[in-house]
């Protein structure tokens, strides 16, 4: 179920059927009152108790199915968790209702459910059972994600910025800025150097980060020629395909297929989450998304028949292991000199912003720097913040973040680049009121307003509520997931 509404990510329905409105106003910590109590409350707003059964069932309704749910994640259940509740709270405080004859009106006027520009029934019938949802449900679905559009509006609405708020947001975006550029990545790699010994003492150090955990599976191709002795993708064969389905459904194995219609025996894999075999090379005949699907396989249901691209597969799970990686292996040793290569940068860099937080890095020290190192300063020109021509988007970000005549350090998350920056001149600019774009950065500026309107309202909303977290339960949930 799930999977098909993931296909309706970017329309409204995916919005109600999950139930869910990303808003900018509620962001929980795990903070909140520690309290002990019934083990089937896992939290309680006000005089509210909420079950763990109902958060358990909120997190199987939104988490990816194909992925393990790790703790900390269960915590970003619970803010969210918490989130709905206090909306659910505060549409119940403002009065805030929507009655069957308005929600008849809003289902009808959604572009999936009419047919030549009509409400059609039909249309309505097939979205239900295609996303295995009742009427009833979704209908409630809507509503509240409907009431919860209106306490939005009740809060944000009737905003309506200046010409200069939309002018200041039409600069922050479209201003140009003159930098120069020192490429700190040229002076690392002259002090970037480790011997085997710092190489091994950093893997004892960390041999539990490459323990890796293998799946292995037997796999059988299924063509005509081995299933029916001939070539042609013809009834028989896909009624031999059906039978096939019907016997593992019953909990036949592959083994046992392979005796009824003497099959070849099949190829045993080994590999990894990433696809990877035990000698750290990729599997290059199976496709990826094979690969993906085999992996989401378990003892609960150990073997199933797969269909990709006009190809089908039985296939069948054997175990997990747990696998300790060596020193000698290659992708080991790679992930091992990568992090000891960030740990230098990061001591490095953060050298260099210490003195520039300090005022005790300015314009002549940059200078000397480029001739000390004999690493050329480049002057570029960024057109606006969307200028990613020469540097990373994120980059770009950072340096217009920052003030004129400044010196800044701005890298990747990974510190795999990394620059020294003066940013040299500013340029600002305006926007015409009667220009075609107005409407956009007017649009961009009401967001911005409102944007901070909500984090005021959230402020507000944390001291008018009072939140219970039974952690003991929290942990039990937890780990009723790992």
């Amino acid at each position: 179920m799930l999977g098909s509404l993931r296909k309706f990510s970017g329309s409204i329905y995916a919005k109600i059927l999950l139930g869910i409105i990303v808003i900018p106003f509620v962001f929980w910590g795990m903070g909140g009152s520690i309290v002990g109590g019934s083990k089937n409350i896992v939290v309680k707003i006000d005089n509210e108790k909420y079950s763990t059964q109902d958060f358990v069932n909120f997190i199987r309704k939104f988490a990816d199915p194909n992925k393990e749910i790790k703790s900390d994640q269960v915590e970003e259940f619970l803010s969210l968790y918490i989130s709905e509740k206090l909306i659910e709270h505060e549409v119940e405080h403002f009065g805030i209702k929507l009655s069957d004859v308005s929600l008849g009106k809003l289902i009808k006027l959604q572009k999936g459910f009419k047919r030549e520009n009509k409400f059609s029934r039909v249309e309505y019938e097939k979205f239900l059972i295609k996303n295995n949802i009742t009427a009833s449900t979704f209908e409630v679905n809507l509503s509240k994600h409907e009431k919860k559009k209106q306490l939005l509006d009740f809060i944000g609405g009737g905003i309506f910025p200046s010409e200069s708020l939309v002018n200041d947001t039409y600069n922050k975006i479209n201003q140009k800025r003159s930098i120069e550029l020192l490429n700190l990545n040229d002076i690392f790699k002259k002090k970037i150097s480790f011997s085997e010994n710092e190489i091994k003492s950093y893997f004892e150090n960390n041999k539990s980060k490459y323990i890796e955990t293998y799946k292995s599976i037997k796999l059988l191709e299924l063509s005509p020629k081995k299933l029916i002795d001939t070539d042609e993708f013809n009834n028989l064969f896909f009624e031999r395909i059906d039978e096939i389905d019907d016997l593992i459904i019953q909990g036949k194995n592959l083994d046992f297929l392979v005796q009824k219609y003497n099959l070849e025996k099949g190829r045993l894999f080994t590999f990894d989450k990433l696809g990877t075999e035990t000698d750290s090379k990729p599997i290059s005949d199976l496709p990826k998304s094979l690969i993906k699907e085999i992996l989401n396989l378990n003892d609960i249901d150990p073997t199933i028949l797969v269909e990709k691209t006009n190809k089908y597969f039985i296939v069948e799970f054997i175990k997990i292991e747990n696998i300790q990686k060596g020193f000698e292996d290659n992708a080991v040793k790679e992930d091992i000199l990568l992090n000891l290569e960030r740990e230098i940068k990061r001591k490095l860099i953060a050298k260099i912003i210490s003195k520039i937080n300090k005022n005790n890095f300015s314009k002549s020290d940059f200078n000397k720097l480029s001739i000390d190192e004999n690493v050329s300063i480049k002057k570029i020109t960024l057109e606006n913040r969307n200028d990613s021509k020469i540097l990373k988007d994120e980059l770009v970000n950072q340096i217009y973040s920052s003030p004129e005549k400044k010196v800044i350090v701005v890298n990747d998350i990974f510190l795999t680049e990394n620059f020294l920056i003066f940013i040299n001149e500013v340029k600002s600019v305006t926007i015409d009121k009667n220009s075609e774009e107005y409407k956009k950065y007017l649009d961009l500026a009401k967001l911005e307003i409102t944007s901070k309107l909500y984090d005021t309202y959230d402020k507000l909303i944390k001291t008018k509520y009072k939140i219970d977290i039974n952690y003991q339960t929290l942990n039990t949930v937890k780990n009723y997931f790992n």
